[in-house]
């Protein structure tokens, strides 16, 4: 599955829009995960406990996207897009969406 921030992909051209893709996860943290970044803020720097977990969040839904897209029959997701919402405290909805399209190579 091709994948692209932007509205055109080099070196293809766009033969049909299939609608808009999205995938999406509610991700919480745990108290173990909560007692680490706490030990790690003291100290300052990057707190790696909250980045794994953000980063785990973000391929997730990626992954969901590019599974919706494919179900649609998609060839590749263009002007792609992350967005993230707290629900509540310590939870977290990860969305990441985009228009899929059906492309032939130039």
């Amino acid at each position: 599955m091709l994948v692209a921030t932007t509205n055109e992909l080099a070196g293809y051209r766009i033969t049909a829009h299939v609608g808009m893709v999205r995938g999406v996860t509610v991700r919480s943290r745990s108290v173990i995960g909560n007692v680490g970044g706490a030990i790690q803020s003291i100290f300052g720097g990057n707190l790696s406990i909250y980045t794994e977990l953000a980063e785990h969040a973000r391929q997730e839904a990626y992954q969901l996207m590019v599974e919706h897209a494919q179900a649609a029959g998609a060839d590749a997701v263009l002007a792609m897009r992350y967005d993230a919402n707290d629900i509540m405290d310590g939870i977290t909805e990860v969305l990441c969406y985009g228009t899929a399209v059906k492309v032939e190579r130039i």
